[in-house]
Parts: structure tokens; C-alpha cells; sequence
């Protein structure tokens, strides 16, 4: 009987499995995220059209360990580095739309007739923005090093302290629900907590750098015994009374300051998403069909309140700090969905008993449409900003005071307008500076910035990618613009931003010279054929140098700069 069982379920995930990767596989036509592919197969697998999803026991088993492992990614990414050389923008903005949403939120579900515990518990629900689904759409577009994607960035950190921080919470009123002692448990669990946070400490302190170089030379072991770590410190949490989900968080937060962090994300990332198609397996199977039907009319207005809501909130925050309306806007439209945790945030309160699984599934519902709706919202954002573009006037960059990081030293007489202060940028300006030129750097980099600025360059801080903000560089002036950017793989249906940037300033009515660094042929005939008078091939011009200095015998300690003042007669 035990072995027709066993077939039974391997039978059984064997389905499951493959009806994933169907569905997944339609999903990625329609361009949806896996999140909404793996919460229809659990809504497909479930009692309310194939009932094949039975093995409830294994399939939470799954889930939860997948549940443990993301919180240890967020943990082991956790860089608080990140919102501090963004300044205030990540902070205010991250703090400002999680406050908007909790109080609006909580009106609107009152408004819908929810009660006060579970209006509070959907209006935070509705804070948590998907950082999975916004990094990977935004590296899909490669925008993740532009200025909006890297404020995202940033606000999406804050977010994600907000999520322990609730969790925490919860996790405390968990331990008293329906007890007397119930303000005795919370200190109890408080001393847990303290007494955990406490051998964590020593063990990042001593323990986990020499830990990690020596199992660092067997790569296999590494992620072993990072799934281990994950799921010991998950029991423990769970055993001490503040869940697994802390105690994964907790793990991943004790390896953050290791050298092989990255190597053990990126090697945990496809276990996380397979460990977690059972998650929204277990979430979708849960959902009756039969009973969400009044949940539809809720759904839709929270819906709505997500897409439009928080964009405009970030939207109007950023404005206000001085940044213009399309960074704000393209920024907001990243918040414009829930988030896998706002799911497990709203299973905790079930589990707890302050919700019912209704509104866990008016809650998934509010995510299937959100999720869905807001990748085509990321997706074809800037063809979304030039329709609103007329609407948005009122968030005119004049209405707002100006950030300190985009005043330029001086931005009138200069010669060559440089964008991109990487090491190639700066090794540009400086040979140019040495001949008399003067050179302004543009980049979207405070970290750049300010060490140009060190240097005793002028800068200006600022999105090439921003018509509003080619608009206002000084191109009459300049007989040079020089594009020293990182290039990058574009897709199918994104072009090379200095493309785009050469159209504008030609746009702009500029009438100078350009130069366009490039790494491959194919993208050197490209620029070349997109008005660039020189295209920069950093390795082959460093390589036909080289090769010169071979041939004359000289150190390049020996080689003598050209002219200045022939190289400035040859920038005229």
C-alpha cells in the first residue's frame, strides 16, 4: 500500500510539473512573470478544476522550505549600503509609499466593508512591491543601472526592512494570541530574539568568513551547506516562536558580509523559484472558486488604489526632492504590484487566526491582477510616459527645489560634454583636460559624481536617457560630445540607449562632433550609421597602442604625450 502511495505522489508531482511548465510557457508569451503562472497552476491543480494537487502535507513541506530559502536570499542581499549612497530619495520615498498605502489602504478597505484587523492587514499587504518581478523586468530592459532603476533599487531595500519588521510584529502577537500570559510570551520571545540576534553576531564576527573560504573551494558544498544554514535557522526560529520566516532571513543576513554572497545567490536563485512554485501551488489549490465571486468588486478597487496609487505617491515624492517627473514617473510605475511577501505576510495572519481565507484570496487576487497588469506597465513604460506626458505638467520640474547632486559646478564654455564617469570616462576627461580643454561629466552616479568632483571636474549629475534633461545641457557651446558608457546586450524589443540619446541631441538642434565608445564591430557599424563621427574601441585602440609602444621600444612611462595643442586643433 505504502509503495502504490509513494507512486501515487510521484505521479502526482510528475503532473504538477509538467502543468507548470505549460502554463509557464503561456505565461512567457503573454509576458507574465512566473508568480502568476505558478498561482494559475495551483488554481488549475486544485479542487476547483483538476483536484491532481492532494498531497498537501508534501506539497506545504516544499513550500515552506521555499518560503525559508527566499527570505535567506533577501537576508544575504540585504545592502543598507545601497539606500545610503542614494541619500534621502530611497528612505523618504520608500518610507513615504509605505505609509500612504497602509492609511488609504486601510480606509479603502473599510470603505469595502472589511473589518478593522482585516483592513489593516490588506492595507499592509499592499505596501510589499515584488523585488523579484521588479529587478528581473528591469534587467530584462536593461535599465537596472539607470537613475530610476537604481532609486527602485533602493526603495525596494526599505521596503523589504519594513517586511522583517512586520513580520517581527506579527510573529510577537502571534505567540499570545488567545493566551492570558500573552504579554509574558511576548518578553519571552523578545529574549529569543535577543538572545539569537546575539550568536548571529558572534558568528559573522568569527565564524563566518573562514567558514565560508574554506568551503568556498568546493562550490557544491558551499550551496549545501547554505540550504542547510537556511533551513537549521528556519527550524530554530520557528522552534523559539518567531517563525521560519525570521529565522531564514536571519541566515542569509549572517553571510551578507562574506566575499561569496553573490556566488551563493546566484546559485540559490533557481532553487528559491522551483521551491517556490509549490508556494503558490499550495496558494492557488486553496483558493475556491465558488466563494471569490464576491471578492471580484474588492479586488478590482484595491487593484486600482495599487496601479494607481503608488506610482503617483512616488511619483509626487520624488518631485518634491527635486527630481524630474519622468524619473519620478518611471520610478513609481515599479511599485505598481504587490509582492510574493504581501501573499505570505496575509498566510501568517491566517495561520495566526486575525484573517480569514477569504481575505488571503481576495489579497492573491489583488496580486494576480496587479502582477499581470504592472509588467506591461514596466514593460513599455517610456511609450506609457510619452502618452502622459501632457497630463504630467503639473509635476513640472520648476515646481520642485533642486537636489544637491544635480548642480553642476559650471555648465557654460566647455568644450566636450562627457557622458559616463566610470574609469574609461575619467581617463578621457583627463587626457583631454591636459590639453586645455574643458570638459563637463554627466553621469547618474552620485558615487561618480562626487569623485569627479574631487578631481576638480565639473559635473552634473543626471539620466542621458532623459529628453528633459538633454534639454537643459548647454549643447550650443560644446564642439564635442563624447559617449563613454557601458555597453550592454540589448533585446529584441529595446534599443541601445546612446542610439536613442544621439537621435535627441541631434533633436536638440546640435550641430558638433561625437564620439561613441564601443566593445564589438556590429555595434561600431551601428553608431557609426546612427550619426557618430567617431566610434571608441577601447580594447583595440588599447591593443593597437600597446603594440605601437612594442614596435618603438618605449615603456609607456617613456612614451611622450602627443601635442596639447595639436590634439585641441584636432578637436575643433
Amino acid at each position: 500500500m505504502t509503495e502504490v502511495l509513494q507512486d501515487y505522489i510521484f505521479y502526482e508531482f510528475a503532473a504538477l510539473l509538467v502543468l507548470a511548465a505549460g502554463v509557464g510557457f503561456a505565461g512567457l508569451l503573454l509576458r507574465q512573470p512566473l508568480i502568476v503562472s505558478f498561482i494559475a497552476v495551483g488554481i488549475v491543480a486544485g479542487p476547483s478544476v483538476l483536484d491532481i494537487a492532494r498531497s498537501d502535507e508534501q506539497i506545504d513541506l516544499l513550500a515552506e522550505l521555499g518560503i525559508a530559502v527566499l527570505l535567506f536570499l533577501v537576508g544575504l542581499k540585504l545592502d543598507f549600503n545601497l539606500i545610503r549612497t542614494l541619500g534621502p530619495v530611497a528612505l523618504v520615498t520608500g518610507l513615504g509609499q509605505v505609509v500612504f498605502t497602509t492609511v488609504f489602504g486601510f480606509g479603502i478597505g473599510l470603505a469595502l466593508g472589511l473589518d478593522a484587523l482585516t483592513a489593516f492587514y490588506v492595507a499592509v499587504a499592499l505596501t510589499f512591491s515584488s523585488t523579484i518581478i521588479i529587478v528581473k523586468l528591469l534587467s530584462d530592459k536593461r535599465e537596472i543601472d539607470s537613475l530610476h532603476g537604481r532609486i527602485a533599487l533602493g526603495f525596494l531595500i526599505v521596503q523589504d526592512v519594513v517586511v522583517v519588521i512586520a513580520m517581527i510584529v506579527l510573529s510577537a502577537i502571534g505567540v499570545g494570541a488567545g493566551d492570558d500570559a500573552a504579554l509574558t510570551d511576548v518578553l519571552v520571545l523578545l529574549g529569543y530574539g535577543l538572545a539569537m540576534l546575539f550568536a548571529v553576531a558572534l558568528f559573522i564576527r568569527y565564524v563566518a568568513n573562514p567558514l565560508v573560504d574554506r568551503l568556498a573551494r568546493a562550490p557544491e558544498l558551499l550551496v549545501s551547506f547554505a540550504i542547510g544554514w537556511a533551513a537549521l535557522l528556519a527550524a530554530v526560529g520557528h522552534y523559539l516562536g518567531f517563525g521560519k520566516e525570521l529565522g531564514g532571513l536571519l541566515a542569509g543576513v549572517s553571510l551578507a558580509s562574506t566575499a561569496y554572497r553573490e556566488a551563493i545567490a546566484a546559485r540559490l536563485a533557481s532553487l528559491r523559484d522551483f521551491l517556490l512554485l509549490f508556494f503558490f501551488i499550495a496558494l492557488g489549490a486553496s483558493l475556491d472558486l465558488s466563494i471569490l465571486g464576491d471578492s471580484v468588486g474588492p479586488a478590482i478597487v484595491l487593484s486600482l488604489f495599487v496601479l494607481i496609487g503608488n506610482p503617483l505617491i512616488v511619483l509626487i515624492i520624488m518631485v518634491t526632492m527635486g527630481y524630474r517627473k519622468r524619473t519620478g514617473f518611471l520610478a513609481g510605475l515599479t511599485v505598481a504590484q504587490i509582492s510574493e511577501f504581501s501573499l505570505i505576510f496575509m498566510a501568517m495572519g491566517v495561520t495566526i487566526g486575525h484573517v480569514s481565507d477569504q481575505a488571503l484570496g481576495l489579497v492573491t487576487l489583488v496580486g494576480l491582477i496587479t502582477i499581470a497588469a504592472s509588467t506591461y506597465m514596466i514593460t513599455y513604460s517610456h511609450q506609457i510616459y510619452n502618452r502622459m506626458e501632457p497630463l504630467l505638467g503639473i509635476f513640472d520640474r520648476r515646481m520642485a527645489a533642486t537636489p544637491r547632486e544635480d548642480a553642476p559646478s559650471n555648465t557654460q564654455g566647455h568644450d566636450v560634454i562627457l557622458f559616463g564617469l566610470g574609469r574609461y570616462g575619467l581617463g578621457i576627461a583627463g587626457a583631454l583636460r591636459e590639453t586645455g580643454l574643458k570638459v563637463l561629466g554627466v553621469d547618474f552616479s552620485p558615487e561618480a559624481i562626487r569623485h569627479a568632483r574631487k578631481d576638480g571636474y565639473d559635473v552634473i549629475f543626471g539620466d542621458a536617457t532623459d529628453p528633459e534633461f538633454l534639454a537643459h545641457l548647454p549643447l550650443g557651446a560644446a564642439k564635442w560630445l563624447v559617449l563613454a558608457v557601458p555597453e550592454h546586450d540589448t533585446g529584441l524589443t529595446h534599443s541601445d540607449p546612446r542610439r536613442a540619446l544621439l537621435r535627441s541631441v541631434r533633436d536638440f538642434g546640435y550641430h558638433g562632433r561625437i564620439a561613441v565608445a564601443a566593445h564589438r564591430e556590429q555595434t561600431a557599424a551601428e553608431l557609426t550609421r546612427a550619426e557618430a563621427d567617431i566610434v571608441l574601441m577601447p580594447y583595440r585602440d588599447a591593443a593597437v597602442a600597446a603594440a605601437r609602444m612594442i614596435l618603438s621600444g618605449e615603456t609607456a612611462q617613456n612614451v611622450p604625450m602627443e601635442d596639447p595643442a595639436g590634439q585641441k586643433e584636432l578637436l575643433k
